[in-house]
């Protein structure tokens, strides 16, 4: 028997912005899933790997707005804001914020032939481009729009080799990121003093867990990882560039893990002095292999809540896309339909909605769960990632009015809750508080 014990009239915090994801559904240039995220109350979708390989050719990369290096930037000719329009406004109107990524798309076939993967040629140059795209989408300029758009990051998983001659993302040496970020942050934070400006998306922490994620990736690799943002965090600190963010990755397939690695994330950056710098896990999925099922969508829940018990400031799971990579987990390439982990967002969203996170305690560490409140309406959300049906005893200043349950078989429907949560489940109760 596993107790939870819940004072609904306690308050302990803000339910923060778990639910992001990574790049949105679309096909084409119809948005019209995009509803999905709205009904979802996904706040927002960091735009990275967006529209397919190098980004299409067309969508939110730089090299895909501003496509001569060379042409003048102070100058709206310049810059093709064509198909990004279409997606920033499709977003917007969707109540889904883009996480802006100001940077390039994984090129996976870099050792065939690297394409945009270099660093700019001219570093104070792509940060002035950098500031029309920003100032198209916050300010209207070049005919654009007035959007409350705060996230900017630089660049993305810049670490993710420890040679150039290795990595799909960044063909350049630590020591050049560290200053092409530099000079990118100063610029745009000085031009923006409002936007939160920072980066890097980090590959993450895996070596200190001895896992390899989701890549077999040897350990030289992920020590790689460590020395990088140690070597990032001194430039910082020497240099005094803006660092409003650090993003970080994981695809660890162990929930605690995870956990582990945002209280890693946020204990580095206080020790290196960087106590007012938000964390954000932008990019993560959690046994992505098992796609498409009921246990995927409990993991996925269990992360969640977890995660809103962690340091972290905001996650975005990777990801939202409409299409048959085995990452794009939200939604069924075939009918169009969400797979079940759609549901783990619906039920945080009821907990967002409410604002308020109330003390809960549970003496199960394989099961997670997260209340709120606002007013006399509670909810609790309880994920069991485990392969057994457990058993619920409850002590809490609240009656049970509606009880919903994504299971085998079940994706957010009503059902008769006998205070049993059944395996690889999640099971949403709506309250009204005594």
């Amino acid at each position: 028997m596993t107790k939870i014990s819940i004072d609904f009239k306690d308050t302990v915090g803000k339910i923060k912005p778990m639910h992001g994801v990574g790049q949105p559904p679309f096909e084409g240039t119809d948005f019209s899933m995009l509803k999905y995220l709205k009904n979802a109350g996904i706040p927002y979708s960091r735009l990275h790997d967006v529209g397919g390989a190098y980004g299409g050719y067309r969508w939110v990369d730089v090299p895909n707005i501003f496509r001569d290096f060379d042409a003048n930037p102070y100058e709206h000719s310049s810059y093709d804001f064509a198909f990004t329009d279409l997606l920033i406004k499709g977003l917007m109107e969707n109540n889904c914020v883009p996480f802006f990524r100001l940077g390039v798309t994984i090129e996976n076939a870099h050792r065939i032939k690297a394409y945009r993967v270099y660093p700019p040629k001219d570093f104070k140059k792509w940060a002035v481009i950098c500031e029309h795209i920003i100032r198209h989408y916050t300010e209207g300029w070049g005919n654009g729009f007035n959007y409350d758009i705060k996230y900017w990051e630089i660049w993305n998983e810049p670490d993710n080799s420890p040679s150039k001659d290795y990595s799909c993302l960044w063909r350049g040496t630590p020591e050049e990121y560290f200053e092409f970020y530099e000079i990118a942050s100063k610029h745009l934070k000085k031009r923006f003093p409002h936007l939160k400006i920072g980066g890097y998306g980090s590959c993450g922490f895996y070596n200190l867990t001895g896992s390899d994620g989701s890549f077999g990736m040897c350990s030289s690799h992920t020590e790689h990882f460590i020395k990088f943002m140690n070597g990032f965090f001194n430039h910082v600190k020497e240099t005094g560039a803006p660092f409003d963010f650090f993003s970080w990755h994981t695809y660890d397939g162990d929930i605690k893990n995870n956990i582990f690695y945002a209280n890693y994330a946020r204990k580095c950056l206080d020790e290196a002095g960087f106590t007012e710098t938000e964390t954000s896990c932008n990019e993560w999925n959690c046994q992505v292999n098992l796609r498409g099922t009921a246990k995927h969508a409990a993991i996925t829940s269990a992360v969640i809540l977890a995660f809103q018990n962690a340091p972290l400031d905001n996650a975005m799971f990777y990801d939202a896309r409409f299409g048959t990579s085995i990452y794009g987990s939200l939604f069924n390439p075939m009918t169009r339909e969400p797979l079940p982990a759609y549901y783990a967002f619906t039920s945080f969203n009821r907990l967002y909605t409410l604002e308020n996170q109330v003390k809960l305690e549970i003496d199960n560490d394989g099961i997670y769960a997260v209340a709120a409140a606002n007013g006399e309406i509670g909810c609790i959300v309880i994920a069991n990632p485990t392969d057994d049906n457990v058993s619920l005893d409850f002590d809490m200043n609240a009656d049970i009015t509606k009880s919903l349950i994504t299971a085998e078989g079940s994706n957010d429907a009503e059902f008769d809750f006998g205070y049993e949560i059944p395996a690889n489940s999640i099971v949403t109760l709506c309250v009204e508080i005594k």
